[in-house]
């Protein structure tokens, strides 16, 4: 019998969350109870690096009162997860240890890529709404405590993201050096994210008409799917309509802001930073309508988990922005797109080929398809220093869907592939790594080294290529009249380390 009750839980940067959820038959997956307890761990991560003793007290406090909720409601599993303020704790895995021991929770640190892809993930679960919405030019902006995450859509695809250090407790302590006066604020506010975003809208917005913003805040968000008298539609604002409501909440005290809207006159004032935040890029993008689908990191948690249990089902394709937003960056530093579409063919035609061999899974299949797309990209910075090059570009370029390892896993394998292959002593230093992942690594470094043996001259003439393994060799077979002679002269060189990996010789055969 499977899981019938799961808590999703969020130690987030101004808040724990918890969330208890009940799966159904066919997928079926229904929220019956959401406690909160705010409990400010950014103010003192982000300017000290560290938690007071007072803070981690109460939030094991708090972590303890879940467990007793779990048991109520007969919670058969859980998941908890920290964003920024437990991340960017000095020697977190002191705290985290004290904290499982101490309560009996075990939280895991979320990559800021991973984070808001389970944010992204709550978003999409919408289904055909959130089809709907992207069909436009679309702008997920994903405010945090910490951070501000933008990410882009244009036709239906995950184009661009970027994180961008800037959330609402970060702004909070700003605005409390500078003391601006209350119509001083929106222009402080507006003049920090300008700066911070230069660099972004000049990449990105230049070509993208931006007509839609989805927002994900636990502020504004909550506002406008209230339906309070400020709002006529719930959920959904015209920018027009988001600025008078903004308006209005400038105009009123924050004690009779809260009485009206019902919430602690201490929130206020991230409401007001959340707001013109959103205003600032409003403006920014000219975007003409907000969505906020009032979505929470923990039904992220959940769906991730019913997800990995086949307990729902994703129409949304995430593989695909994952694959867009690589060949975008591959665009962005002026890789060759037909070269780039080529070697992911080759390495595909490979990999399918010898799945009875390495064992691997789809989304080592999907790791390397991104290796091939980005291969190049290093070149836009030095031809000689090519594969350095792409694995730095890779590893300081958030790419939504990947977590922190397995972008790093991509990045090395570019590296190893246009090298020796990969040394196992070099790259032990990376310590996120354990030794099932040096071995996927080996094996994908492998299929992209040979593949980058065919594609010496022109990689275009192997885009028909086919593979098929026969007694201990992998035949490559090309179609008739196609000109190898260079190829073939050369191609051993690339096979060493393939016939390492698999004890299995690649061999280029033409078609009669």
């Amino acid at each position: 019998m499977g899981i019938k009750t799961f808590a999703a839980i969020d130690v987030g940067s101004y808040e724990l969350g918890m969330k208890i959820f009940e799966f159904g038959k066919e997928g079926t997956m229904r929220e019956i109870d959401f406690i909160r307890h705010r409990i400010d761990l950014g103010t003192q991560t982000y300017a000290t690096g560290k938690l007071s003793n007072d803070k981690v007290n109460e939030l094991c406090r708090v972590l303890r009162d879940f467990q007793t909720v779990m048991r109520t409601y007969q919670v058969e599993d859980y998941k908890a997860y920290g964003t920024s303020a437990i991340r960017e704790v000095e020697n977190n895995l002191i705290l985290l240890d004290q904290i499982q021991n101490r309560t009996g929770i075990r939280i895991d640190v979320l990559s800021n890529s991973e984070q808001r892809f389970l944010d992204y993930k709550s978003i999409a679960m919408k289904g055909e709404k959130f089809n709907k919405f992207i069909e436009k030019g679309t702008a997920i902006v994903d405010i945090g405590g910490g951070s501000l995450q933008i990410s882009l859509f244009d036709r239906d695809s995950l184009v661009a993201t970027q994180n961008i250090r800037l959330g609402i407790l970060r702004i909070k302590d700003i605005l409390h050096t500078l003391q601006p006066r209350k119509a001083q604020l929106e222009d402080v506010i507006g003049q920090l994210i300008s700066r911070q975003l230069d660099a972004f809208r000049k990449l990105y917005l230049k070509d993208t008409k931006i007509d839609n913003i989805i927002v994900v805040d636990d502020y504004v968000s909550t506002i406008m799917r209230t339906g309070s008298g400020m709002v006529t539609k719930p959920g959904f604002m015209e920018a027009k309509q988001f600025g008078a409501f903004l308006s209005e909440l400038h105009s009123k005290t924050e004690s009779e802001l809260a009485a009206e809207l019902g919430m602690e006159e201490e929130n206020v004032e991230q409401l007001l930073i959340s707001g013109m935040t959103i205003m600032s890029l409003i403006r920014m993008m000219g975007a003409e309508l907000l969505w906020a689908p009032g979505v929470t990191l923990c039904d992220g948690i959940a769906y991730e988990y019913a997800e990995k249990r086949n307990k729902t089902v994703l129409e949304h394709d995430f593989n695909k922005d994952i694959l867009a937003c690589a060949r975008n960056i591959n665009y962005k530093y002026h890789g060759n797109e037909q070269d780039s579409a080529a070697i992911e063919k080759i390495t595909m035609s490979i990999y399918d080929a010898m799945k009875k061999i390495h064992g691997l899974s789809k989304r080592e299949r999907l790791l390397l398809r991104l290796s091939g797309i980005l291969q190049d990209c290093g070149k836009y910075i030095s031809i000689a220093n090519a594969a350095r090059c792409a694995y730095d570009i890779i590893m300081a370029t958030e790419i939504i869907g990947l977590s922190h390892k397995e972008r790093a896993m991509v990045a090395n394998i570019i590296k190893a592939s246009q090298e020796d292959g990969l040394d196992m002593d070099r790259y032990s230093s990376e310590t996120i790594f354990e030794a099932q992942d040096y071995l996927v690594m080996a094996k994908l470094t492998a299929i992209l080294k040979v593949a980058n043996g065919l594609a010496i001259t022109d990689c275009q003439k192997f885009r028909d290529l086919t593979a098929g393994l026969k007694d201990y060799e992998l035949v490559l077979s090309v179609p008739e009249g196609t000109d190898v002679f260079l190829e073939r002269g050369l191609f051993d060189k690339s096979t060493e380390y393939f016939e390492e990996v698999y004890s299995i010789k690649p061999v280029i055969r033409v078609k009669k």
